[in-house]
């Protein structure tokens, strides 16, 4: 499943700045920066629970803000884009 991650990290002191850093760093692990806040990321349902639940660690919930969006695979499909964006390939085999 395709889901769509975005977050606002307050950054106005030096935990914030960390946070971000930590945050964007997550993100990469699991999945393609779309934006400078936002990615896509395809897991099974059990890998994308453990990065939620990752993500809601390294976040302050008093002032920042973390969202995902489930999209289906027609969704997927109808989706449109333009200008600078990279789209992310399907994954046709994982190597160690």
């Amino acid at each position: 499943m395709l889901h769509l991650i975005a977050y606002d990290i307050s950054t106005l002191d030096s935990a914030g700045q960390k946070r971000l850093r930590l945050v964007a760093k997550t993100c990469e692990d699991y999945g393609v920066r779309v934006e400078k806040s936002v990615f896509e990321c395809d897991l099974e349902e059990r890998e994308f629970s453990a990065f939620w639940s990752e993500l809601n660690a390294l976040i302050d919930p008093d002032s920042d803000a973390l969202v995902a969006y489930r999209l289906c695979r027609s969704c997927v499909r109808e989706t449109l884009s333009a200008g600078l964006i990279a789209r992310p390939a399907p994954v046709l085999v994982y190597l160690p």
